[in-house]
């Protein structure tokens, strides 16, 4: 009740008031108790609160009826000891979730059981202990008579107790996002159940007592491994949704079309061939992603029949495929194996056998973020992150992934492989390279899941050496080689070798032509922290166009630089250096960077770290450009330099603006930002918006890209706007050399590009110039819902004023026919605005009540190549879902 959230909100702020002292420890009074409630589940040490609060105001703290507490606390342990004696307790909640890892997802609570006099709590009516690490239901619930409300969701339950079905009165239970596999024959006895939640398990079968629950008014039970459901469903005569989508069923009985109340049927996603006329009839049924009248074996990826190509089958029988419709973010796995295709074209093959026990897989692909993708030097990312879940589960046979990623434009010496993280460390699994549907696909096996990643590193050449000694070749430049001798190791140790090609522009540009030259820059690096027992060979060839015949052996330096190229030394006189015709050979007992240079300067360390640094920038450009038909619509992007005619050229059909920014150098992964300036403004509760400022992370082969919509307070009636975007540095990443940090500190170092923005003026408006929009109504109406955002009327008519004379084919794909499209044409054939509003805001009306209206219209925008609308609309629904989270936390529902 909206009572009861305005009592929690002031509450809150009531307790925000009582948090003082210096040291920036809370200091709690006794208002806080005001109204039996105690909300300690979104502050830093709760638990601690709420002890020293037991303590000191004990008369105060047993009389609370409402209680939340944060299971990521550390010291929720000892606090469950002590709310037994909270006798007149009647909702508590013991979530975790309230702390993110590195990556971003929600960190479950450290909760395994609960003590056994917990069920002492006789008048408890609500308790969540959801996100937590449960394997199995504590029994001490069981003995709470006055329970109706238990959630428990995101846990690891593989199995509810046999005697579940003694919490009578319970009208609420939800236990998705577990390893249930199957439930107790009790469940039949919860016959005052209103509300079941059981998705995303792997549950294959039902018992038939789950028709008992004759009070049951939504049933969901999506996401699981169903291959068929009772016929006992029928005698739910309150059911008003049954979501059954994302699951195996071949099979739905024809008796369900008898429920009375049943307003909603979700069948998406399944085996069904066939179905009952029955079902088919109902008005609510969705039977979307079934092979409905399908007969021939389904098709692989690829693939086409006789009659042409058509969509591949969405549901995981034996070798089959999901199709890249999948929109619950998880799939089911069984021992029969399986193929996987999700919507970003990564995909999976399960071998037969790789699992023994049905699991569920949770796929999420993130946007990169260098906090916590580290990347090696000399190293490009070529994907965006794969998070593969649940993670550590080891596959008793491998699995292959293959993962799409940008083609790389570099030199031989580079390769292409899959990292992955394994919770402590980044390692790179053997790849393969292949073409798959048209696309470059990184292949590996791997035996676990956790996150992925395709990069470009420097080719890497390793072998084992025993202790009789080998020899490594560079597969890069074959003139490169090691020897090791007998005896240089007394156990076998595995060594790797990298080599980089250093262009002879970039010495030249850095010593000003001075005729320095040098030899390609060799890593070397061991699994082993102890040296060699015996000195060992290694071959450089001399720098280019240097031979024994022209070698004056005082201008050649030998460079030794520590593995993060931080510091170089000369090593020239601490070695003895043997030439030939075309190499120069020395001996070292240690592994590190090894650099040849042939140079009549002194000191060439520096210069050498110099032209180091300079090998890990990229030259890029910056654009900002308005679309033709919508001056407000703004492109913004960073381009490598080689990229920047290319970009231009394919953009100027639709946008146009100045010409690219001078050329400024970036690093890999290093954070940039936009600022809107002079005039000029975007909506400041974008998720991407720091302090006023876009914000960009800098990645060479990918699109460093946004579009976004400006607006202007200034007064544009009468007179145009000149404003500007100005571009400036963020973070620089961790292991860029100190000198190159220092070096951008200072007033204006922050500082990039600037590039001019012109907003045209505005047209008259309707009570001074009436013109066609005015007299035009529009129905008020919101898509969506709270939870994952809504789009209102004002965002549809943002929408609209974009659309242009796209809005036919735009029409089209959101499934209007051709009749109505003529028709809505025709009635406002002289006015392009209130075709483009009727064409919308009559589908919106239609489709008001479809909870998948929004994606079918981002969906609609992609397909007709306005994937900047498209782009606009996820922002507003992202960021409606997350206020929406923001303020459930906030008033502690």
């Amino acid at each position: 009740p909206m009572e009861e959230m305005q009592k929690t909100v002031e509450l809150l702020s009531l307790w925000d008031k009582c948090v003082e002292g210096a040291s920036g420890a809370p200091a709690l009074a006794g208002p806080c108790l005001a109204g039996n409630r105690l909300n300690l589940d979104v502050y830093p040490d709760g638990c601690c609160h709420f002890l020293r609060l037991l303590k000191e105001q004990r008369e105060e703290v047993v009389q609370v009826e409402f209680l939340r507490l944060s299971s990521n606390d550390c010291l929720i342990g000892t606090t469950l000891d002590s709310l037994p004696h909270l006798q007149h307790l009647k909702s508590l909640v013991l979530k975790g979730g309230h702390a993110r890892d590195q990556f971003g997802s929600c960190q479950r609570g450290s909760l395994t059981s609960l003590p056994q006099d917990f069920g002492k709590l006789k008048c408890l009516t609500h308790l969540d202990l959801s996100f937590n690490r449960l394997s199995t239901l504590p029994s001490s619930i069981l003995c709470l008579p006055s329970l109706h409300v238990l959630l428990v969701s995101h846990n690891s339950l593989v199995a509810l107790p046999e005697d579940f079905g003694c919490l009578s009165k319970l009208t609420f239970f939800s236990a998705m996002k577990n390893q249930l596999t199957n439930l107790p024959q009790s469940i039949g006895e919860l016959s005052m159940l209103q509300t079941l939640d059981l998705s995303d398990n792997v549950l294959q079968f039902l018992p038939e007592e789950i028709g008992n629950l004759h009070n049951c008014k939504e049933l969901v039970l999506s996401g699981n491994c169903l291959s068929s459901i009772p016929d006992s469903l029928a005698n739910l005569k309150s059911l008003r949704e049954l979501h059954l989508h994302s699951n195996f069923l071949v099979t739905v009985p024809a008796s369900l079309a008898s429920l009375p109340n049943l307003s909603r049927l979700d069948l998406q996603n399944n085996c069904l061939r066939a179905v009952p006329a029955e079902i088919q009839a109902l008005p609510f049924v969705d039977l979307h992603g079934n092979p409905l009248g399908e007969n021939e074996p389904s098709l692989q990826a690829g693939e086409s029949s006789a009659r042409g190509p058509r969509k591949l089958s969405c549901r995981l029988r034996k070798h089959s495929v999901i199709h890249s419709c999948i929109s619950s973010k998880s799939f089911p796995v069984t021992s029969e194996g399986c193929k996987v295709v999700l919507p970003c074209d990564i995909h999976f093959y399960f071998p037969a056998g790789a699992v023994s026990d049905p699991l569920r897989i949770h796929f999420r692909v993130l946007e990169p973020d260098p906090q916590w993708v580290k990347l090696r030097h000399h190293d490009v990312l070529l994907s965006r992150v794969l998070e593969l879940q649940p993670h550590g589960v080891k596959f008793q046979q491998e699995v292959q992934i293959w993962m799409p990623f940008v083609r790389p434009r570099m030199l031989h010496e580079h390769e292409v492989v899959v990292r992955t993280f394994s919770g402590q460390s980044w390692s790179d699994l053997r790849t393969r390279v292949k073409e798959k549907r048209g696309l470059t696909m990184a292949h590996c096996s791997v035996l676990h899941f956790s996150w992925f990643l395709v990069v470009g590193r420097l080719v890497q050449d390793e072998c084992e050496v025993p202790a009789e000694g080998t020899l490594l070749f560079s597969r890069v430049d074959p003139d490169i080689k090691v020897i090791f001798p007998p005896g240089v190791t007394e156990e076998p140790r595995r060594v790797k070798m990298q080599v980089l090609h250093v262009p002879a522009e970039v010495i030249d540009e850095i010593t000003a032509n001075a005729g320095c030259r040098a030899s390609p820059l060799l890593c070397l690096s061991q699994d082993s922290l102890v040296d060699f027992l015996n000195p060992v060979t290694i071959q450089l060839p001399l720098p280019p166009g240097i031979t024994g015949l022209n070698l004056d052996q005082l201008r050649l330096r030998l460079l030794h630089g520590d593995l993060e190229g931080q510091t170089w030394d000369d090593i020239t006189s601490q070695v003895e250096l043997k030439f030939t015709h075309i190499y120069v050979m020395f001996e070292v007992t240690h592994f590190s960077w090894y650099w040849l240079w042939y140079t009549t300067k002194t000191y060439i360390e520096g210069i050498a770290k110099k032209v180091y640094e300079r090998l890990r920038l990229y030259q890029v450009n910056f654009i900002a450009l308005q679309r033709k038909r919508d001056p407000e619509q703004v492109l913004l992007q960073c381009v490598p330099k080689h990229k920047v005619d290319p970009v231009l050229e394919r953009l100027q059909n639709r946008y146009q603006g100045p010409e690219p920014s001078d050329m400024v150098e970036m690093f890999e992964g290093e954070q940039f930002f936009a600022a809107f300036e002079r005039g000029i403004s975007i909506d400041m509760d974008r998720p991407d918006c720091v302090d006023g400022r876009l914000s960009f992370i800098f990645y060479s082969h990918l699109k460093n890209m946004k579009e976004v919509y400006v607006t202007s307070p200034v007064d544009r009636k009468g007179r145009a706007v000149k404003g500007q975007v100005s571009f400036y540095r963020g973070a620089v990443p961790e292991n860029i050399p100190e000198d190159a940090s220092r070096r951008r500190k200072g007033a204006d170092s922050l500082w990039l590009a600037t590039l001019p923005i012109k907003l045209p003026q505005l047209k008259p408006r309707c009570d001074e110039n009436p013109g066609p929009l005015c007299g035009f109504s529009f129905p008020p109406l919101n898509l969506g819902n709270a939870e994952t955002g809504y789009l209102t009327q004002a965002n549809l008519l943002s929408i609209a004023r974009r659309m242009g004379s796209d809005w036919q084919t735009i029409g089209l794909n959101l499934g209007l026919t051709y009749q109505q499209i003529e028709r809505i044409g025709h009635n406002n054939r002289d006015d392009l605005d209130k075709q483009i509003l009727s064409m919308l805001f009559s589908w919106a009306q239609q489709n008001s009540e479809d909870p998948d209206c929004v994606s079918k219209l981002i969906t609609a925008m992609k397909e007709s190549g306005r994937q900047d609308i498209a782009d606009e609309v996820e922002t507003i629904i992202d960021l409606g879902r997350q206020k929406y989270s923001e303020s459930i936390r906030r008033v502690g529902l």
